[in-house]
């Protein structure tokens, strides 16, 4: 049986792909997707070239790119997918997200917000406080660079002393 994946899924997939951390195989990817290694190389090399065709849902009249991000469902959407997703096995779970266009991890994490109660549509900062964060962040780097300048200046300070010691002697030694 030949499974079809849509178009957003195979970008989101190519991105994982690409943006993994240097201990993660694509192998490992490729499996926590539930797709072959194969089938992954071939939409890396396709995303590379271009090649990615827009792919029209045949159900309703829409490009499929234009499917929603897991960052755009609303909280009873993502409860609708925990509880369907509850009684299902990981394969059945792999298949319904890659229908959703979205992976089981965002599920996995949407069920750990809605367990521990976190505020999952609250934005992390708004615009006004990532301006602060950047001023703060911009300052202690000034702060910082102008202490590492002080103390190189002190270590210089200390090297040319010891070199004066050594070369003229101490003025103790010349009092006795």
């Amino acid at each position: 049986m030949r499974v079809r994946f849509n178009q957003s899924f195979k970008i989101q997939a190519v991105e994982k792909a690409l943006n993994r951390n240097g201990v993660t195989t694509l192998k490992e990817v490729a499996d926590s997707l539930g797709v072959g290694l194969s089938t992954l190389n071939r939409w890396v090399v396709q995303s590379r070239n271009q090649q990615f065709e827009p792919v029209i849902d045949t159900e309703t009249p829409r490009l499929m790119s234009k499917e929603k991000r897991p960052q755009d469902w609303n909280l009873e959407e993502k409860l609708e997918l925990i509880i369907a997703c509850g009684s299902l096995d990981d394969e059945a779970v792999n298949a319904l997200c890659r229908e959703r266009g979205i992976y089981p991890h965002h599920v996995k994490q949407w069920k750990q917000d809605f367990v521990g109660g976190a505020k999952v549509d609250a934005k992390e900062n708004t615009p006004s406080e990532a301006k602060q964060l950047k001023h703060e962040n911009k300052a202690l780097k000034k702060e910082l660079n102008r202490k590492d300048k002080a103390l190189a200046e002190t270590a210089a300070l200390l090297v040319l002393q010891k070199k004066v010691q050594a070369i003229w002697g101490n003025d103790e030694d010349d009092s006795q």
